[in-house]
């Protein structure tokens, strides 16, 4: 009975922590997070160092991190065939609209070629750009590597004016939530 109390958190927990392996298949290892409204956590202490990141985006044009310090930056990780990335669009749409010209978001595409990353952001009027990170070797994912789980999607992480990691949410990203992670480091706040 001991024994039963203790695996059942562990394998919760490791379904959680393992999330996606990017198939987009729906089955119980369905590809990405699709567990309630993720988990979410603020630090009042950044978490990392200044975190540099810059990629080709789905335009063509490069965005680069460099060009937004001093500005907080909202980086979302997804993958057209994510059910739950689909579903979070309209949010992340939203707060990229409310915040505009105070925020900078960004969307970091983990595996598919520019023409269907595109597609997506046609279909759900993306207002941000993505980088198409699979065509950069991963090397956004890689520059977040200790602050994101791996292969877990959606992801969506707060960066401070400094670009340091201040608040994460590990998959479906709350509206509210998140609003208030942003709203913090805007204000100073959350670190």
């Amino acid at each position: 009975m001991r024994r039963a109390r203790l695996v059942a958190p562990v394998l919760a927990a490791l379904l959680l922590l393992t999330g996606c392996s990017e198939q987009g298949a729906q089955t119980a290892n369905s590809g990405y997070i699709s567990a309630g409204n993720g988990a979410w956590e603020q630090w009042k202490q950044p978490t990392t160092a200044p975190v540099t990141f810059s990629g080709k985006t789905i335009d063509g044009s490069t965005f680069s991190s460099k060009q937004y310090l001093g500005k907080v930056v909202v980086v979302n990780f997804w993958y057209a065939g994510c059910p739950p990335c689909r579903a979070e669009a309209p949010t992340l749409n939203a707060l990229a609209t409310a915040y505009a010209g105070e925020v900078q978001f960004v969307g970091v595409n983990v595996s598919d070629d520019s023409v269907t990353a595109a597609g997506f952001e046609r279909t759900y009027k993306s207002t941000y750009p993505s980088i198409v990170d699979q065509e950069e070797g991963a090397s956004v994912q890689l520059a977040f590597e200790s602050s994101k789980p791996p292969k877990a999607v959606p992801s969506t992480l707060v960066l401070d004016r400094k670009g340091r990691v201040v608040a994460r949410i590990v998959g479906l990203a709350n509206k509210s939530i998140l609003n208030q992670y942003i709203q913090d480091a805007v204000d100073g706040t959350a670190a």
